[in-house]
């Protein structure tokens, strides 16, 4: 029982770990939109693809559309 629960806490620790949100940044309006939001798709210019971590680091906001 042990083994499974090491190896459960284990799994979950690394999924969580490997799992990294990816927003669409908009480096003008430093605006972050979920990939598959509206904005996001009609950004061309000024948007990257980058962490939300980091995207927060950057003084980004939330879309008030997808909520980031």
């Amino acid at each position: 029982m042990k083994k499974i629960l090491l190896l459960f806490i284990t799994f979950f620790m690394f999924s969580a770990m490997v799992y990294a949100e990816t927003v669409v940044f908009n480096t003008k309006t430093y605006k972050y939109h979920k990939p598959g939001c509206q904005w996001a798709n009609r950004c061309t210019v000024n948007c990257i693809k980058i962490e939300k971590k980091d995207a927060i680091k950057r003084g980004g906001v939330p879309c008030k559309v997808c909520g980031g």
